[in-house]
């Protein structure tokens, strides 16, 4: 049964962090959403930030086999890391959790959102170093800085699919991988 109470917190907070914001969510909300007594929240959680690291540390992890899951061993490392970046963003503008985090960093400048957010794009970047850094060893780039390389490909990406359809409209996932292609992938590539 506590199990299930805890699942039942956790779904609770999630949608209260998605519909209000971290900064907006209370304990009270939470309890309220999850159907339980507050005192039942503490029997879980020390407090918001806890029960707010063990979502986001659940949305990291989702994220993660998500990307995974696009690695296709019979295809480009170019083509990975474009099927990996398209589905970690796709994920982002999907869950209605990030789509608020980023929001209310962008509006709010709320530190522990901010902090969440950096935590999440490193995890993106981690991940996609050591797929530049597998490809470099497996002689098919060039040697480059495969952290660096990750944190240009991970801001191109952000940049081609949430700041250029601001303006211009959304590209389509052929047009995105014809520009990584252009400016990325063919500097990196061996011959």
């Amino acid at each position: 049964m506590s199990v299930d109470r805890k699942r039942l917190i956790i779904e609770a907070a999630s949608k209260s962090f998605s519909l209000f914001g971290y900064k907006a969510t209370t304990m009270d909300q939470v309890a309220k959403l999850a159907n339980v007594g507050k005192g039942t929240i503490y029997t879980f959680f020390k407090n918001k930030e806890e029960l707010f690291d063990e979502i986001i540390s659940s949305l990291i992890n989702e994220m993660k086999v998500a990307a995974e899951e696009t690695i296709n061993p019979k295809v480009s490392f170019f083509e990975n890391v474009h099927r990996a970046l398209f589905r970690i963003l796709e994920f982002r503008k999907e869950h209605q959790l990030t789509i608020k985090l980023y929001q209310e960093a962008k509006e709010m400048g709320t530190p522990a959102v901010i902090e969440v957010i950096q935590k999440v794009e490193k995890v993106v970047i981690d991940f996609l170093s050591l797929k530049i850094n597998d490809a470099i060893k497996e002689g098919k780039i060039k040697k480059c800085n495969p952290e660096l390389t990750a944190f240009i490909m991970l801001r191109l990406y952000v940049s081609l699919i949430f700041d250029w359809e601001k303006v211009h409209g959304p590209l389509d996932k052929d047009e995105i991988a014809d520009l990584f292609e252009l400016y990325i992938f063919k500097g990196l590539s061996k011959g």
